[in-house]
């Protein structure tokens, strides 16, 4: 059985986030450049290997699609093409950035650390992936 990669996708910066080989836990991976992301995943897929890939979904409250969806749904596209072997799902990521700011804080990391935005995006990508297994666990 292969990982779980969680994308927090950005048209900036994208978090990662990956389960271990029994996907039991979700751990932070890296945050890169979106421009570098596909070259990153690449590189990834050699070494490990990855059966789903998890995209937050960003919706507004009203559940519409939010207008950082413009950037995210050609991704999608694009990654589906690449990686044809790969499952691809989307899954829900309202308000993950909130909860990413709320767990360093609960955390005690400092506000300097705080502020980096490479922190919260990996951070927001651990909460998908985690809400995610949460998910998909409660469906079996």
């Amino acid at each position: 059985m292969g990982r779980i990669l969680a994308i927090d996708y950005g048209s900036k910066r994208v978090g990662l986030a990956v389960t271990d080989s029994l996907r039991l836990i979700a751990t932070g991976l890296t945050t890169v450049h979106s421009k570098d992301l596909i070259q990153f995943l690449e590189n990834y897929f050699k070494k490990e290997t990855v059966d789903v890939i998890v995209i937050g979904e960003p919706k507004t409250l009203q559940n519409n699609k939010s207008d950082s969806a413009r950037f995210i749904d050609p991704f999608v596209v694009h990654l589906q093409r690449k990686f044809p072997d790969k499952k691809i799902e989307r899954y829900d990521e309202r308000f993950t950035s909130a909860m990413a700011h709320q767990t360093m804080l609960s955390g005690g990391l400092k506000k300097k650390d705080r502020q980096a935005k490479e922190t919260v995006d990996m951070i927001s990508a651990i909460i998908i992936l985690q809400d995610y297994m949460s998910f998909t666990e409660n469906k079996i």
